[in-house]
């Protein structure tokens, strides 16, 4: 015979919860809070969770824990309903016509953000990035949606215990700590950030959270005489003084003592700041006049000082952080701030109330770093990208540099140049050609250090590198110039693929008509022409199965008079001539067309060439005698016929390639002088020489030449081999 369930009195009355809302907020609508509590109650009404309590007892302590933070009604209410949609079959028609339209919408954005998990096969990792793009969406529409989600996570944290699978536990332990924990330190959350990370930790790493537990209470209980004796001492030091403040000594949380621990590489024994002493007083002034008390009285620890009053960080922490030798001389950590920017550094967004006045949170100052994450949304071609991209803004600790009029912007330990112009603005970023630091101008890769001022140098003409994506470092950043190199890259694939469908139905005497390109796109079940366009240019559809499919769905079919019509001759006409990025031009290659060449040969204007497709990069020249050439013998599809264009060779073009020479030389004291005097007559310049092997007699080395074309490099070599100390020379 099946048991009941045991009775579990719940925490709060109705008019419990009501009364502590109305604590902060007159204006409160108790018989609303009441009315959404009876509602989200009987919903539950026979749901338990694995503790075995009644699952009400859930949406009540998230909405006990909004309470604490100061959220408003409307959240409260959020809080009470945000699992009756998704768990007990009731619509956000009803929830709307019950408690109005605001607390429908935030129940929906709470609700669809319910099933984020980090998983590390690859289809569940695009579930969980693409569920982080919807919450970034939804907190950018009403931040409350991720304040009553924060509350909604600190509670299964608390309570992740009674889940009896391990991996579960881990798995969600890991989502908050990458995830959520670093959110709530982003809207200045202090308090909600350590109670995440705490029963994160806890769950992630057991072992090493038990083991400091005991040695943080072994050492409290030793240190409490030595705690209160500091305390004393500040405040017989600030009494005497004249200050109303407070003063508290508290142990630092587990999970930052093992992050000092690991990045230290220190034991526990050997931390010198496991608690830290905060003095609170009234004003901003009197934390500047306390700090030069204190530094006046106890010897200041070098490099430890930080003034967060001056410069917040981004999420508005504002705070005087210092070291000094205590009255036991032991190092002691002291925060410096007021009541207000105390309450601000434990609440963050949650002390204030403008995330309720009406202002889109993404035009705020104060939340700059959400515009960020919006911007890094825009620019991020897939989900998974977008939350790699976005942990890396929000893992880094960060510097503060300046504009040149003054306006602070906050970046990550490391940040170049490129990475401040994308913090000032998308189209900064963009056009970026140089920088000055301090007024020097500075290489774009140098990275900055705190309070530097940061002028940018930009071109309407200019473009990114794809060199950038090498050194830049903030998500920001990164997924701007990835995007731009991954545009630039379609464009290019899809004018080749374009050139090679015209190519394949030239070969098959067919007209590339909208209507015969249309069936190669259905065939293929692609979504239009330019995808089809795109396939082709990259070698994931190649010209033997463009033939084949023109031949067996379209050879047989007659030409309409429409297809007539249509068809022109530039349908199929291919264009012969190329310009590279070096200006010249190639025959047989199409325009836009991404061209490298093979480094294994070197190719030079007036020698024979061939073209190689390579699959997702466009084309690779190669020497005619190119030894390499061998691997691609069964493969002729992706062979093009190409060759210099008569006029390039004839004026030996305006850029220059670099060819490598093999040199075996006698050992004399004229060798060097007599090899490089050729080479410069001959206007051509050595980039790099490499000595392979040395004996009394004799020197063999590599010598990399830049020329302009192949005629110019036979001359050099044939100038370089009548030298009576030269024995041999040959292209390596």
């Amino acid at each position: 015979m099946a048991t009941e369930k045991p009775e579990h009195p719940l925490p709060l009355t109705p008019r419990d919860l009501a009364r502590l809302v109305k604590a902060y907020d007159p204006y409160c609508d108790e018989q609303l809070v009441v009315k959404a509590y009876n509602f989200a109650q009987q919903a539950h009404h026979g749901q338990f969770r694995a503790s075995g309590e009644p699952f009400f007892t859930h949406p009540l302590a998230v909405a006990e824990i909004a309470t604490t933070l100061k959220l408003d009604q409307t959240s409260i209410v959020t809080a009470l309903l945000h699992d009756v949609v998704e768990d007990c079959n009731i619509s956000l028609q009803e929830i709307e016509q019950e408690f109005g339209a605001e607390v429908a919408k935030l129940v929906d954005g709470v609700t669809k953000l319910s099933n984020i998990k980090i998983k590390r096969d690859q289809t569940a990792a695009l579930a969980q990035a693409e569920n982080f793009r919807k919450l970034v969406l939804a907190t950018s529409q009403d931040l409350r949606v991720l304040l009553v989600k924060l509350c909604d996570r600190m509670h299964n944290m608390r309570t992740l215990g009674f889940l009896p699978k391990e991996h579960k536990r881990k798995k969600i332990s890991l989502e908050t700590k990458e995830i959520f924990a670093p959110l709530a330190e982003r809207l200045g959350m202090q308090r909600v950030h350590d109670d995440l990370m705490l029963h994160a930790f806890k769950n992630l790493h057991p072992d090493a959270y038990d083991a400091i537990e005991r040695r943080k209470k072994l050492l409290f209980e030793k240190k409490e005489d030595t705690v209160g004796t500091v305390v004393s001492a500040l405040n017989d030091l600030l009494g005497k003084a004249g200050y109303k403040s407070q003063v508290t000594g508290r142990e630092k949380s587990t999970p930052s003592i093992w992050k000092k621990m690991k990045n230290k590489n220190l034991p526990f024994e050997q931390l010198s700041d496991i608690i830290a002493f905060r003095i609170l007083v009234e004003t901003t002034p009197q934390c500047y006049q306390v700090l030069g008390l204190i530094h006046s009285t106890f010897p200041v620890v070098p490099g430890r000082f930080k003034d967060y009053i001056s410069t917040p960080k981004p999420n508005n922490y504002q705070s005087l952080h210092t070291s000094v030798i205590g009255p036991n001389k032991n190092t002691i950590e002291i925060q410096i701030r007021t009541y207000e920017m105390h309450r601000t550094a434990e609440m963050g967004i949650a002390a204030h109330w403008e995330y309720k006045q009406g202002r889109g949170v993404a035009d705020q100052k104060t939340f700059r770093w959400l515009r960020e994450l919006l911007d890094i949304l825009d620019h991020s071609t897939t989900p998974e990208e977008f939350l790699e991209h976005t942990k890396l803004e929000m893992y880094q600790d960060q510097v503060f540099c300046f504009t040149p009029k003054g306006e602070i912007i906050a970046l990550p330990h490391g940040a170049t140049p490129v990475d401040f112009a994308y913090a000032v603005h998308t189209d900064v970023g963009n056009r970026c050609v140089g920088a000055k630091i301090n007024g020097r101008i500075v290489p774009l890769r140098v990275a900055i250090s705190n309070g530097d001022q940061i002028e940018i140098i930009t071109s309407k003409n200019h473009s990114p590198s794809p060199a950038w994506e090498r050194f830049v470092i903030t998500g920001k950043a990164k997924a701007c110039v990835k995007k731009y190199i991954a545009e630039k890259q379609r464009t290019q694939y899809t004018e080749l693929g374009r050139n090679l469908i015209q190519m394949a139905f030239k070969g098959a005497k067919l007209p590339a008509s909208e209507a015969n390109v249309k069936v190669l796109t259905e065939h293929f079940h692609l979504k239009d022409q330019e995808e089809l366009q795109a396939r082709v240019g990259m070698g994931r559809i190649t010209p033997p199965q463009l033939a084949s499919v023109i031949q067996t769905h379209i050879g047989d079919k007659k030409e309409t008079k429409e297809e007539k019509a249509t068809a022109s001759p530039e349908d199929f006409k291919l264009k012969q001539v190329t310009k590279t990025d070096g200006g010249l031009s190639i025959q047989g290659l199409v325009p836009g067309l991404a061209i490298h060449y093979a480094k294994c040969c070197h190719p030079l204007p007036g020698e024979r060439i061939v073209g190689i497709i390579v699959t997702g990069k466009g084309v690779r020249i190669h020497t005619f005698d190119c030894p390499n050439l061998q691997q691609f013998s069964a493969s002729p599809d992706r062979w093009i016929d190409v060759q210099w264009s008569d006029d390039v060779i004839a004026k030996k073009g305006e850029a220059f390639f670099i060819s490598r020479l093999k040199l075996l030389m006698e050992n004399t004291k004229a060798m060097f002088a007599s090899i490089t005097g050729v080479i410069a007559a001959e206007n051509a310049n050595i980039s790099n020489l490499k000595i392979i092997r040395r004996t009394e007699s004799f020197f063999e080395m590599l010598v990399d030449v830049e020329v302009k074309s192949y005629v110019q490099l036979s001359q050099i070599m044939a100038i370089l081999r009548s030298l009576e100390h030269v024995i041999s020379i040959e292209r390596a």
